[in-house]
């Protein structure tokens, strides 16, 4: 299993990580399934969003005895009420469901305390005016909660919050087709068949720039529905019109700015361990370019995806992570020292294009790579 650092906060999480969706399988048996695996394999992070009181429970009883083993996201704002899950910023049952959560877990703390589910502007001024950030605030301050999350479908939302300095990490949703997607306050939008009816060109520009923020600030991106709910799976369902491998979406997620680590939801062992399967993956199996680029409606061209098909480059450039250095200032509109640095470190600077050309020539996308050499040279002065 390997390890990436989670923003700034200190942490170093598995980049396979759990989601909560298959804890209540088989009577709630299966938690304690998936804990051990993940035990076993080095999975060491995982997400609690779902305010059940069984699930809870379930969760608590896989976690006793090696509660330090594991790096726990449990939310704040989502609480079970009448026999149903709730989303809630009356404070007095956001602490009362908190306080509930912590008990049922049988722990005195959380790692990445999140602020469950916002996908609002009007929402996010509640949480912020409306007490509970201020709550998240002061578990924080005793120790009960180590770092401030929130989780959001819109990058909008998610922008301003990043850009506010409130949060250190944030639980969003990336994969390739909402990632094509406008900003929208109605959630089931992101996979409204109508919304994928046309042809799509190239990633929204405001995820874009919240990726690249939360990379420039140090938030750091835990992804949840890395693979659309198992849409994206299959080619009968997938807004795209073809299917991608697991291995293709968890790449693609793991791919993007400040992204630590893909919340893996798994209904069974086997899909558990198909995940994690992903750390002994080839870049053959991972590659998912040139799947993009024969998606029949969806069309990236002439937009850079990390993919390092690039490469090898004669001069020894890596050009992926040259051209992500890029728009980190682009989005920007400035330098910041953090990227100049990271910069700095490269072995080898854009100013060493010899401008050959035989990395567009190996380009799924068509991406002005010569051009974007350039411009890196002239950005960072090398």
């Amino acid at each position: 299993m390997r390890y990436r650092e989670l923003g700034n906060t200190g942490l170093k999480v598995s980049e396979i990580g759990m989601g909560c969706e298959g804890f209540s399988e088989e009577n709630f048996t299966m938690a304690k399934k998936l804990f051990d695996i993940a035990e076993n394999e080095g999975v060491n992070y995982f997400d609690l969003y779902a305010s059940n009181p069984a699930i809870r429970s379930a969760v608590g009883e896989a976690m006793k005895g090696r509660r330090e083993k594991f790096i726990a996201q449990s939310h704040i704002g989502s609480i079970w009420q009448n026999g149903q899950y709730k989303r809630t910023r009356k404070l007095s049952e956001v602490k009362a469901g908190f306080e509930e959560s912590l008990k049922l877990l049988q722990t005195d703390y959380i790692d990445v305390g999140t602020i469950h589910y916002c996908d609002d502007l009007k929402d996010w001024d509640n949480i912020v005016n409306g007490g509970t950030l201020d709550y998240a605030r002061q578990l924080k301050s005793e120790g009960t909660i180590r770092h401030i999350g929130l989780s959001s479908h819109n990058p909008l939302v998610a922008l301003k919050a990043v850009e506010s300095g409130a949060i250190e990490v944030l639980m969003f949703s990336v994969n390739p087709c909402y990632d094509l997607q406008p900003a929208n306050e109605d959630v089931e939008q992101l996979w409204a068949p109508e919304n994928y009816s046309g042809q799509l060109t190239n990633m929204d520009p405001d995820r874009q720039r919240l990726y690249e923020t939360c990379q420039r600030l140090g938030v750091g991106i835990t992804v949840m529905k890395c693979f659309g709910g198992g849409d994206l799976l299959d080619a009968k369902l997938s807004p795209a019109g073809a299917a991608l491998t697991v291995n293709q979406c968890i790449h693609y997620a793991l791919s993007r700015p400040a992204v630590a680590v893909v919340l893996a939801g798994a209904h069974s062992v086997e899909q558990f361990k198909t995940s994690i399967a992903y750390e002994e993956a080839t870049d053959e199996e991972k590659d998912y370019a040139l799947a993009f680029a024969s998606f029949p409606k969806i069309n990236w061209s002439g937009h850079c995806m990390y993919c390092s098909h690039c490469a090898p480059c004669p001069k020894k450039i890596d050009i992926a992570t040259v051209t992500k250095f890029l728009n980190l200032t682009i989005a920007q509109n400035s330098i910041p020292e953090t990227v100049r640095e990271h910069y700095a470190a490269l072995e080898h600077h854009a100013g060493e294009c010899i401008q050959c050309g035989v990395c567009e020539t190996r380009c799924p996308f068509g991406v002005e790579i010569r051009q974007n050499m350039r411009k890196a040279k002239e950005t960072f002065g090398y």
